[in-house]
């Protein structure tokens, strides 16, 4: 799997329209990343802020919402196309100011493109 749209949720990821997934556990392809902690649903630059709790020393980070493979609603968990590893080397998420800027959303478009090709699940 590559990631082509990085802001868009996939065809078949379980997304439906007005989902609140605030709460929801985050799950990486090795394991738990943390909880979503706000989510943005406006169309074009889809993502989460995930709360990792003390895994990345209690930052959040941003995860585009094209890195979603899986969004079970019965068991309240997101599961993600990337390893614990490479969301921790994504770009550094520090304020809400972030997620307007151009040149801190580009490169986390870059990162999250630029990740090895996965075999579908």
């Amino acid at each position: 799997m590559t990631i082509e749209r990085p802001w868009t949720y996939e065809v078949g990821s379980g997304h439906v329209e007005g989902q609140d997934l605030i709460g929801y556990t985050v799950e990486a392809t090795d394991g738990i990343v943390g909880q979503v902690d706000r989510q943005a649903d406006g169309p074009g630059m889809r993502h989460l802020i995930v709360d990792t709790g003390v895994w990345v020393f209690g930052k959040s980070v941003l995860i585009p919402a094209g890195v979603v493979t899986g969004i079970d609603a019965q068991e309240r968990q997101i599961t993600l196309a990337c390893s614990k590893d490479e969301v921790k080397a994504a770009p550094l998420f520090r304020t809400d100011s972030e997620t307007l800027d151009p040149d801190y959303l580009s490169s986390v478009d870059d990162y999250y493109r630029g990740l090895p090709p996965r075999a579908a699940e």
